[in-house]
This record gives structure tokens, sequence and C-alpha cells, in this order.
């Protein structure tokens, strides 16, 4: 994989290339950015670079060469095993070979995980220290990229700082993370951060153009819309995508919560409890953003608005209920509930508490 290959993104190419020619390559970069931005293909095209644009790289299987990534345990295993990434190596391999942007819930799929949320655990801090130790077969740099370092549990991170504060000779971490503050403070002390940005407007929409085959007019509203992700851009190209279900969600749940109507709340709440909590999460942060669009809607200024023509279409008028009055509190109680389901609290409860609370809310004028 080569640079050109991802999407926009010149001034961290040029970050990453800068550091090689002056000699000041750290052990350990840390690539920091939103879903979507290109940081997994970054970390892989420059992987690519700095072991020679190998061969054995189209199927990402170079020796000197490692994936970490968050997994679920797997099936038929003893309650002793202690997950790594190699119990579904097979199945990241799959993955990869689709192409270097991918979310969580892509990969949950890849796993055949339920209601299962995927982690970085002790087992694989182990797996690494023997791996990293190894001598390079080819004479040059031993890398691990480390996708969604944030997930990993304190042991497998206790564990892991010790290889980064003595780090084999010529051994590269590339992490790509999308929540730093998760980490620890002594590992995100000891890499060295470079802060992705979101992909342009212009470079998201001449990929559109280029790689998909779409007219200039319609690459340019996706492009908007993606708001800088490469990921949303794809979604907008799904007539089925998994925002069309959030967003009759989120009508549902209005309009349930604004009739005060106990009983559609009610079989709302059973509907959306058995997503699965990585869903869970996904259709609360939509709900944030709707939150937000609505208000801004608002303000009549489309260039500040970032909705679907569907969405825009339950705005038109639902949009007055999202007001100065309540737009704070109720952003509050969506970011609270996204907590508790990633602290896995009952679903059932968290959804329908927040049914009720958006029932005296919405009523604030």
């Amino acid at each position: 994989m080569k640079f050109d290959e991802v999407i926009g993104q010149e001034e961290a190419k040029e970050r990453l290339m800068q550091l090689v020619k002056e000699g000041r390559l750290p052990h350990a970069l840390m690539l920091c950015g939103p879903m979507g931005s290109g940081k997994m293909a970054l970390a892989m095209a420059f992987a690519s670079t700095l072991l020679g644009d190998s061969p054995m790289l189209r199927k990402w299987e170079h020796p000197d060469l490692y994936f970490s990534y968050p997994v679920i345990k797997p099936k038929d295993t003893s309650a002793e095993h202690k997950m790594e990434s190699d119990d579904f190596s097979k199945e990241w391999h799959e993955m990869l070979l689709q192409g270097p942007y991918f979310t969580m819930d892509q990969w949950l799929n890849y796993m055949n995980a339920t209601s299962q949320q995927a982690q970085i655990g002790v087992g694989e801090s182990d797996s690494l220290l023997h791996k990293m130790s190894l001598k390079s077969s080819q004479g040059g740099y031993k890398i691990c990229i480390m996708w969604l370092p944030e997930r990993m549990n304190g042991e497998c991170a206790n564990k892991l700082l010790k290889l980064l504060e003595e780090p084999p000779l010529q051994t590269l971490f590339l992490m790509v993370c999308e929540e730093p503050e998760m980490l620890i403070e002594t590992i995100r002390s000891r890499v060295q951060r470079i802060d992705i940005k979101r992909i342009s407007d212009e470079a998201i929409e001449a990929a559109l153009v280029e790689r998909r085959g779409l007219g200039e007019e319609m690459a340019q509203r996706i492009a908007h819309l993606a708001n800088g992700s490469w990921l949303k851009a794809i979604e907008e190209l799904d007539a089925d995508n998994e925002n069309r279900q959030f967003l009759d969600m989120f009508i549902q749940v209005m309009r349930y919560s604004y009739a005060r109507d106990v009983r559609g709340m009610k079989a709302w709440t059973d509907t959306v409890a058995n997503f699965g909590r990585e869903k869970e999460k996904r259709m609360l942060s939509y709900f944030s953003h709707m939150v937000r669009e609505n208000f801004m809607y608002n303000f009549h200024q489309p260039e500040l608005i970032y909705m679907t023509q569907e969405e825009e279409n339950f705005s038109h008028k639902f949009a007055c209920f999202i007001n100065e009055a309540n737009v704070e509190e109720i952003s509050e109680v969506l970011q609270k509930a996204q907590r508790d389901i990633g602290q896995n609290a009952n679903g059932k409860i968290v959804f329908f508490d927040l049914a009720l609370k958006l029932t005296v809310l919405l009523m604030r004028k």
C-alpha cells in the first residue's frame, strides 16, 4: 500500500516522511483522530514504506509486521484462555484485504460477535513481548500496528508500558487511536502523538469522482454530508445504511416522548435494547448528532447543517422543539446514556429512563 492510496491527509503524510528523512523516527507513534479520517490507512501506508513495499504486504503477511487489535473471547475456549489478536488473525486479514477504512462494527461482524465488547487483554501484551523481541527477518524494522489501543484493559496496559519503556532495537509501534484520553497517562507520555484532522471536503469529493465514478454535483453533496469522514461518505452511498434505521428510532422516541405515550416508549425500549452494546452506543451518538443539527437548523444557515434530505424533512417541523432552553440538557442525558451502556448497564432501564426524561425536556421553550 502506498501513500497515494490514502485519501487526503497530505500534511500528515509529509510529517511522517520528514521524521524518516531527518532520522528522528521514535519507537512509538500514536496517530489520533476521528473515525473515518484515514488513520489506519496512514499507518499501513507508512509501514509499507518502511518495510520496502514488499510483495508480502499485498496480503499483509510480512514477517516483520504485526497487528494488534481488540477481540472478543473465542467460542469453545476455556476460562483460562487469555485472548489475543491471533485468535482472529484469519478474520482480521480478510477484513484488511477489503481496504484500510473500516469500523468497529464491521470488525465485530467479522468475528461474529453478538453483544460482546471487544478489548485488548493481557494475553495480547504477553504475545507482543515475545514477537517484538524476535530478530527482524529482513534486517530492518519490526513494526506493530495497534488499532484502538484505548481498548486495552489495565493489566495489558501496564505490561505494554514496560515494552515501551525499554523497546528492542529497530522496533516501531504505530498506534491508531480515537479516544487517547482513555489511555493511561504513562503510555501517552511515552509515544509521539500526531493529530490527524478530518479529511478535506475537496479530497473526499475527488475520491468519490475518481474511485466511485460519481458526478461532481453528487460528489460535492456527499462530501459535505461526510464532514471529513470517508466512512461516512461510503455510508451515504449505501441505500440501506444503518443511519436510516437510527433516524427511524430517533423519530419514534421523540414522538412517543412528546405525546407521553408510555406504551409506545416501552415498545421502543424493547426494540433498541436488543441492538447489542456497540450498536446502541453508535445509535446514541447519532441521536446526539441529530440534536445538534436540529438546534443549528433553527438558525437557517445551510452551510452549518450536515443532514441528509430524509433527516431534513423530519427536522423541518421538529427543530423548533430543540432550543436554547433544553439543548444542553438533552445532550447531557444522551451522553450519560452512552456512558451507562458502555459500562454494561441494563439497556432497557437506560433507554426507558432516557425516553421519560425527554417527555419533560421536549416541553421546554
